[in-house]
């Protein structure tokens, strides 16, 4: 029995309407921008654009040489924000990521030199190479914002976004990051390999100079903080949050799950689907934003039952099988 969704707005008067053509705009900019060095992806690169209209932080994973730290450069690069890189290895310290104290012998006082995390955007290529003490280092900053070093807070700026890289099949001398600081990143990117027409035109493209000398600035921090703002007054009806919670509590409850999506999940589905909405030129989230973005922004925080990782079943397929069988609100059945 098929479910037809037939969810459409029925009243104009609920809310203030949102300029959302600011942000197609502003997205469309960067999108063009990062486009002159991912060739091919443009859905892997709408992606991190909602994350980062949704001040979220995004995990890039894929096998080497697929282009995740150029998705990250590019982005950076495109945004007026400041840019820093920490490469992960295993012998880096916690403070390597925040910062220290520092005893001045002429004031006679401790200073505090920040580390690299104190920036707008900060590149953390090859995040699973850190210890698990180190990439506890960024929980803090991740989530509140802030870090905190020898018991003083020191904010962080805005806008604040996390892009980290990671290889799944690399073992030697990685660390798997832990249920909480996965939890941390709003969506999970899988880039994946070209196909045989857009690696030509790659290899077209670096041949003489990397594109990514050429990606200039194309959009100011104040626009992106404003863009930011707008996104969250886009109309979410409360079937839609309905639907959501719904999806969610059906990863809580699969046979093949041990420990089901958070609050956080739901939460990031919600602010996701805004973004994306926003990007489309609409002021109002449809059930399709929901099923878009459900793989990317639940799967990585699904726990697999160990059943189900000996019959190798995959967590993106169980969001799929749940998306494809959880009812849209308002839907007709045919």
């Amino acid at each position: 029995m098929a479910t037809t969704a037939t969810w459409s707005q029925t009243s104009t008067d609920y809310r203030t309407r949102v300029q959302v053509e600011p942000i197609r705009a502003l997205a469309g900019q960067v999108a063009a921008n990062v486009e002159r060095v991912i060739i091919g992806k443009r859905r892997e690169v709408e992606l991190a654009l909602i994350a980062l209209l949704c001040q979220g932080h995004v995990l890039i994973e894929d096998v080497p040489g697929t282009g995740k730290t150029m998705l990250a450069r590019s982005i950076a690069k495109s945004l007026g924000c400041t840019f820093r890189r920490i490469q992960f290895t295993p012998d880096m310290l916690p403070t390597d990521v925040t910062g220290t104290s520092i005893f001045n012998q002429q004031t006679r006082e401790f200073e505090f030199r920040p580390g690299p995390i104190i920036a707008q955007v900060v590149l953390t290529d090859e995040i699973n190479r850190a210890t698990p003490k180190t990439q506890s280092a960024l929980l803090e900053a991740m989530e509140e914002r802030q870090v905190t070093v020898d018991g003083v807070t020191h904010l962080l700026p805005t806008p604040f976004l996390v892009l980290a890289t990671q290889n799944p099949i690399e073992y030697e001398g990685t660390f798997p990051l832990p249920e909480a600081q996965l939890d941390r990143f709003m969506m999970r990117i899988h880039l994946g390999y070209p196909n045989s027409p857009e690696e030509v035109q790659m290899l077209d493209s670096q041949q003489r100079v990397h594109p990514i000398e050429n990606v200039r600035q194309v959009v100011s921090a104040q626009d992106l903080i404003g863009a930011q703002q707008a996104v969250r007054e886009v109309y979410v009806d409360r079937l839609i949050k309905e639907y959501i919670v719904a999806i969610v509590e059906a990863t809580r409850r699969h046979p093949d799950v041990y420990l089901g999506a958070s609050p956080r999940g739901s939460l990031a589905l919600l602010k996701t689907t805004q973004a994306k909405a926003a990007m489309r030129g609409r002021d109002f989230v449809a059930p399709d934003d929901v099923k878009e973005l459900s793989d990317a922004t639940l799967a990585h925080r699904l726990i697999l039952s160990p059943a189900a990782r000996l019959k190798h079943i995959d967590a993106r397929g169980i969001v799929s099988e749940i998306v494809n069988s959880v009812p849209v609100p308002g839907a007709r059945v045919r």
